[in-house]
């Protein structure tokens, strides 16, 4: 039962994230969007590595496709993709200092959102990238540190391991 609980306030906090990455932004303010629900499966996925797993980002990329209207299975390719990167190189991430982690969460919101573009460009044949774009990866690596505090509060808090 305790075990069960444990895992609801994971996928809680997945669900928040979900749910904060499908608010719509004015299209001035969608290049500056972060990308918090990778942000929260990418501490998860670091954290606990044996709860949260690529299973669980194909769940939550099926959700976003069907939450975004974009085609199905897009998010789901990319978030399990990450998601492979990210457990693969576990350890090293956990081992490594907070602002180091920055660096790597800004490479996997890089690789995000260029394969977001890609299928744009393979599906739809329109190219819509700006440089700008990687503004969004930037606030993404300054987010990690505060959600990555936040979230081991959490974990703390209610001795999910």
């Amino acid at each position: 039962m305790r075990d069960r609980n444990r895992i609801l306030i994971i996928w809680m906090t997945l669900l928040i994230g979900l749910c904060l990455q499908i608010i719509p932004w004015s299209s001035s303010y969608n290049i500056f969007k972060p990308h918090l629900l990778i942000l929260i499966l990418a501490y998860w996925l670091i954290a606990l590595p044996h709860r949260v797993g690529i299973g669980t980002a194909f769940v939550f990329g099926v959700m976003m496709d069907l939450s975004s209207g974009s085609i199905l299975g897009i998010h789901a390719f990319i978030y399990s993709f990450i998601a492979y990167l990210i457990v693969f190189n576990f350890q090293l991430i956990r081992n490594l200092a907070l602002w180091q982690q920055s660096f790597i969460i800004l490479g996997i919101s890089i690789c995000y959102n260029l394969l977001v573009f890609l299928f744009q460009v393979s599906i739809y044949h329109t190219i819509t990238i700006s440089p700008l774009i990687l503004l969004s990866s930037f606030i993404d690596g300054l987010l990690w540190i505060a959600i990555y505090l936040f979230l081991r509060l959490i974990r703390r808090s209610f001795a999910i391991d």
